[in-house]
């Protein structure tokens, strides 16, 4: 998807900042949403850390029962679209409507041929015969996954901008923030396709990846110190000033 367009779809000349909540259960996923609606966030995603993905998709339902109109995706932790996507297809066929999904693995081979990527081909299938029509968010590169040389970052971005809306990137682990290099190399190879980050993003070192990325997804830079679970207002507030600028 086209940077540009990413951002007009929600709202803002800058950075798109979509918190991500470690749910725990209906009520502190309620909270957490409320916090992000009153701090002018445009949306949330919802991952499962704690449990399976199976316990997420009724919360999912009561989410969007309570939330109709807030933009909501999600993330089935270590599960590709080749899953996800006939999940979101049922759910969006009865009525509740995923907005994004966000794969930690969008399964780019960048050992391979730029054209030659059985495993993302078969997600990019799978996806559109499940009918589901939200955006595709695809970890590239992504912490926790198969290690990339960063000799090779420009291809697998490359790659990654025919597969997915979005291409996301990350640090090495949760909580650490990603190499600026490594955001430039994206960023350059990405061309006009929008580019997310994911990971270690805070209020004090954003500004130095806001030229770069379209789409923060932050969850521990903005929650209270020490906890994994729930956003600290203050903290995104000084977040979202960014979007102003």
């Amino acid at each position: 998807m086209n940077r540009q367009d990413f951002r007009k779809r929600f709202g803002t000349s800058g950075p798109v900042i979509l918190p991500v909540i470690h749910v725990i259960d209906s009520d502190q996923t309620r909270r957490n949403i409320e916090t992000a609606i009153a701090g002018g966030c445009p949306g949330v995603f919802l991952i499962n850390h704690d449990f399976e993905k199976e316990k997420l998709v009724p919360i999912i339902r009561e989410m969007r029962q309570a939330f109709p109109d807030i933009w909501i995706g999600i993330n089935f932790l270590a599960v590709t679209g080749k899953f996800a996507f006939p999940i979101l297809g049922a759910l969006q066929a009865e009525g509740c409507q995923v907005d994004g999904y966000w794969a930690d693995d969008a399964r780019i081979d960048e050992r391979r041929a730029e054209d030659d990527q059985p495993e993302a081909d078969e997600i990019a299938n799978i996806r559109k015969q499940s009918g589901w029509n939200g955006l595709y968010i695809g970890g590239t590169a992504f912490k926790k996954q198969r290690e990339v040389d960063p000799a090779d970052y420009a291809k697998s971005a490359r790659i990654a901008t025919g597969y997915m809306d979005v291409v996301v990137t990350s640090g090495v682990a949760t909580g650490h923030a990603a190499d600026v290099g490594k955001i430039g190399i994206f960023r350059e190879h990405c061309g006009d396709t929008a580019l997310g980050l994911a990971s270690g993003i805070t209020p004090e070192n954003a500004a130095q990846y806001a030229g770069a990325v379209d789409l923060f997804m932050v969850a521990t830079g903005i929650n209270f110190d020490g906890d994994f679970y729930n956003i600290d207002p203050d903290r995104l507030t000084h977040l979202m000033d960014l979007t102003s600028k």
